[in-house]
């Protein structure tokens, strides 16, 4: 389990993460969203070490990211958004990096390469942008690590690639895993990620489970407009809107309308799911 309490952290004078507490839960696939420059990556990076918090605590099973212990670096893979195209060959960065995660299984890593329909004898420097992410995508989950950080793993990624992502995403991660994704394409990964975490600047507005936001708004998709919606939005065939759950109704969470809801009744919905 990671525990950040009262999390800080600025480039220079510039704050960019204030006063951020969470807790993230072994089993989850936990989605990470925000406008450009709330500090998504940089939490990331800050969860997994690379970066020493300013003020605040972070607290991985017991072990503060920064410290860079080899036992706690080997049981987490960060996936950032840049990937390098090495002059290698898929497999040979496998075996030459594979070593440093006590987990790796090349067994596996071979296996979601196929998923992905990559060759994995294939150059890396060679590789298109979306085959060099699916290398990376496929070498993080191989590393069978507990936590997993992902920055914008769908970027690049073709609409069958993203398919076959969700696909190795639920199949090939540990149960005990802590996974959280950062990303702008939410549709992406709509279907796998719960809990849902939406930053603000310095803040966090939302971090709950699909079920707990469903228990409490409401997702309308029809033609008669809601006189209460706290958020409305025309579609194909009608509206998409979101009101307060006050009938205690079961609906399908749309996580753009989402995400629109709560930036634009931020104080609303923290009051809501800090009750």
């Amino acid at each position: 389990m990671i525990t950040i309490k009262d999390l800080g952290f600025s480039y220079g004078e510039k704050a960019v993460l204030k006063n951020i507490t969470m807790t993230l839960e072994e089993g989850r696939i936990y989605g990470l969203l925000g406008e450009n420059g709330v500090g998504k990556t940089t939490l990331l990076t800050l969860l997994c070490g690379l970066k020493a918090v300013k003020s605040g605590s972070i607290d991985t099973d017991g072990h503060n990211p920064y410290d860079r212990e080899p036992s706690f670096l080997a049981d987490q893979y960060y996936l950032s958004d840049e990937v390098a195209a090495m002059n290698m060959t898929a497999l040979e960065y496998a075996k030459n990096y594979g070593k440093f995660w006590d987990g790796f299984d090349m067994d596996k890593f071979v296996e979601i390469m196929g998923v992905f329909e990559n060759d994995p004898a294939q150059k890396m420097n060679k590789m298109s942008f979306g085959q060099l992410k699916k290398t990376y995508i496929s070498f993080a989950l191989a590393c069978n690590t507990k936590y997993l950080f992902m920055d914008e793993p769908t970027n690049g990624l073709d609409i069958p690639s993203k398919a076959q992502f969700r696909k190795a995403v639920t199949k090939y991660t540990r149960e005990d895993s802590v996974i959280l994704i950062s990303t702008h394409q939410v549709r992406d990964l709509e279907n796998i990620i719960d809990p849902i975490i939406i930053l603000d600047r310095q803040d966090v507005l939302l971090n709950a489970s699909v079920e707990e936001i469903s228990e409490k708004l409401y997702f309308d998709y029809s033609t008669e407009k809601l006189t209460d919606a706290l958020y409305c939005e025309m579609i194909p065939g009608g509206n998409i809107q979101v009101a307060l759950n006050t009938e205690g109704k079961d609906s399908k969470v749309n996580i753009e309308a989402l995400f629109n809801t709560v930036h634009q009744h931020k104080e609303l919905i923290k009051g809501i799911f800090n009750k």
